[in-house]
């Protein structure tokens, strides 16, 4: 079996809880939170916010990346009230470049 090539990492800066701190992800993995966002009606960065709340001691860019597999196999995921009470949550996430992108 070839693999194709390794892509590189997109990093981006998300408000988590009042602080900026930047995620490392696959493009691959952007595009599906996004997906996820979106059909679920939230912001890429209140998802992440949602994440984060129920990750654990494991790392950000590693919780998010089992969020989505379980959101693709059909997982429970955080739960729609730690969604909806946004502590924490920030506005956006910005994009690579610094602009501030709605996800």
């Amino acid at each position: 079996m070839t693999l194709g090539p390794l892509r590189e990492n997109a990093k981006r800066s998300v408000m988590i809880a009042g602080h900026r701190t930047s995620v490392s992800l696959e493009a691959e993995f952007w595009s599906a939170l996004q997906e996820i966002a979106r059909a679920r009606g939230h912001s890429v960065q209140a998802l992440i916010g949602a994440i984060d709340s129920a990750r654990g001691e494991r790392n950000l860019s590693s919780a998010i990346r089992v969020f989505v597999l379980g959101a693709f196999r059909g997982a429970s995921a955080p739960s729609e009230s730690t969604l909806a009470d946004g502590a924490g949550i920030g506005q956006g996430v910005q994009e690579p470049g610094g602009g501030m992108g709605e996800a």
